[in-house]
């Protein structure tokens, strides 16, 4: 329970709301704790026939004010507590939602996607049941057993009362032993839903992949698996369940027999009157309801307590890339880089980048260039700061980047990653992500740049197309232009373009290039690719291999050297003309 500390805040400036809530709720149990009395206060008038018609008139009025009382007042108990729980629910939804934008790139190379939509619902659907529902059957629980079995002992028989109270310590000890097993079985329940989430998401993200190489039914299969891994762990878990909720009946039904067979007595000695027993007997209706919802209320708890725990794990998790107290003020960045002996190594310890030393001046343009796996893109990933590189080796404008503000570096730089990942809007608000204020005319000034624009207003709806997931109505190489564009409408102080140039043909890449040249007057870029034509301008050219740089210089000059760079530019060359010969 304690992992509901994380709460507090909400509690704090609802608590209110909650306390409200429950007063409602317990004027409504009030109120229907005085029909028993009225039904046998009737009951003995009418025993004794001292009761008229016009009485009996009388007592229905009696009753049907006090179902006044109780609707209007249920109706108040349940704005106030279901009302305040779907508070929450949004609450802890947007502060796990917040969280999650904080934490940094590895942990989501931790972390199923699957299993963090598992968090977002059932889990926090588990915790708005326990902190609504379950306060509400709580209270009910102990206010109707507290009061009822004051009002049985003091108005009607205490020996009654008792005997048909012996059968509870039973009740509390089954309540608490299997409420410890529901507790375990309802943690393996979310577990194996997160498996499932996941195989379906990663189903629905990869199903051109899927159908291109017919594995349908095999991936019917791998589904199966997980959903009925998911139906065993819900059996196991419905079967303790449907065992508690039977067990609990029985043990209310011996409270009855017990009530039935020394209560007769009683109302046959005369020690009681028939009212008293009958009102005895709708008390113990009452009181059979709590203990019945006391099973319920464990078994809600106990899902809520164990859905909180699993989101204090994820919520106390912190992000390894943060501001730290030594972060310097900084406006604006002006592009100047400096990298000096970077060496690097992912958490897992992997050694990615060894001995790095590049100097990029404001305005210049760097080109990187190397085999899968040399190590570009990770540079990339250092320079916005994806992951924190070792302080003082990486410099923007004279400053350690781990000193720059995180919002002001990714401000002022310009990303394209290679995957163009486009969110499932319109074409404009893709363009304009960094700031929904662009102007249309930015947008497509933007979209020009990047050589999409022609394409765009051949559309049916031109900038307002929606792109679909991902962008799945766009050719590979429209989406990375229209990620071109994202980056560019920025006007950053440095733009990094990560191999997005990879989907386009050569002629519109010599365009995007050209355009990308009267742009960057005067601004800093890094192009990273492993085609030479896309680097052949730069004013310096760097070749990675394995994590180290290995050659570096101009294109006329890595030519000459014969090394990596001119082998991959000789091979580009042949697959060019063989291309060409077979078209």
């Amino acid at each position: 329970m304690k992992s509901f500390w994380l709460l507090k805040d909400f509690f704090r400036k609802n608590a209110w709301f909650y306390v409200l809530g429950i007063l409602w709720l317990i004027i409504v149990n009030s109120a229907q704790l005085l029909i028993p009395y009225l039904l046998g206060y009737i009951t003995d008038q009418i025993e004794t026939r001292q009761v008229t018609g016009a009485d009996l008139w009388i007592f229905a009025g009696y009753i049907m004010g006090i179902a006044a009382v109780v609707v209007a007042c249920r109706y108040l108990w349940r704005i106030y507590i279901m009302g305040t729980a779907r508070k929450l629910e949004f609450h802890l939804r947007d502060m796990l939602f917040t969280h999650l934008q904080k934490l940094s790139v590895n942990f989501y190379n931790e972390h199923k996607t699957g299993d963090l939509m598992a968090h977002a619902t059932n889990d926090i659907n588990a915790v708005r049941m326990a902190l609504g529902p379950g306060i509400i059957m709580l209270t009910d629980a102990l206010f109707l057993t507290i009061a009822t079995v004051i009002i049985m002992s003091q108005t009607i028989d205490l020996r009654l009362t008792v005997l048909a109270l012996l059968p509870l310590p039973f009740l509390a000890t089954l309540v608490l032993f299997v409420g410890r097993i529901i507790h375990v079985r309802f943690k393996a329940v979310q577990a194996a839903f997160s498996d499932m989430t996941e195989r379906v998401q990663e189903n629905l993200s990869g199903i051109r992949v899927i159908k291109s190489f017919v594995q349908e039914d095999a991936e019917l299969d791998r589904f199966d698996e997980v959903a009925y891994s998911f139906v065993q762990k819900n059996m196991s878990l419905i079967k303790i369940w449907g065992l508690f909720m039977p067990l609990i009946q029985f043990i209310s039904g011996i409270s009855y027999l017990i009530v039935l067979s020394y209560g007769g007595i009683l109302v046959i000695d005369g020690t009681i009157s028939l009212g008293a027993f009958v009102a005895f007997n709708t008390y113990l209706a009452m009181l059979i309801w709590p203990m019945m919802a006391l099973g319920w209320v464990i078994n809600v708890l106990q899902r809520g307590a164990s859905s909180m725990e699993r989101l204090k794990v994820l919520l106390e998790k912190k992000p390894e890339v943060f501001d730290g107290p030594d972060v310097k003020k900084v406006d604006r960045l002006r592009g100047e880089l400096e990298i000096r002996h970077l060496n690097f190594s992912y958490p897992d310890g992997t050694r990615v980048l060894n001995d790095i030393n590049i100097k990029l001046p404001r305005g210049n343009t760097l080109a990187i260039i190397g085999r899968t796996g040399s190590g570009k893109s990770t540079l990339a990933n250092l320079l916005l700061r994806l992951y924190n590189p070792p302080p003082g080796q990486i410099m923007l404008d004279g400053i350690d980047i781990n000193r720059i503000p995180l919002a002001v570096l990714r401000r002022d730089i310009g990303y394209v990653p290679q995957d163009g990942f486009l969110f499932s809007t319109t074409l404009h608000e893709n363009i304009a992500f960094a700031d929904e204020n662009y102007s249309r005319h930015s947008v497509e000034e933007a979209a020009r740049l990047a050589q999409i624009y022609d394409n765009i207003v051949e559309l049916p709806h031109q900038f307002d197309t929606l792109s679909g997931e991902r962008g799945v109505t766009l050719s590979g190489g429209q989406k990375q232009r229209v990620t071109i564009a994202r980056a560019l409408i920025k006007d950053p102080a440095l733009l990094i373009m990560d191999d997005c140039l990879s989907a386009v043909d050569t002629q519109t890449e010599e365009e995007i290039l050209k355009g990308l040249r009267r742009f960057m007057a005067g601004r800093s870029s890094i192009i990273i690719s492993h085609r030479v034509s896309t680097v052949q301008d730069a004013d310096e050219i760097i070749v990675m291999d394995q994590g180290w740089i290995i050659e570096r210089g101009i294109h006329q000059d890595l030519l000459k050297q014969g090394g990596l760079y001119q082998q991959l530019h000789h091979k580009q060359q042949l697959e060019k003309i063989i291309a060409e010969s077979s078209g």
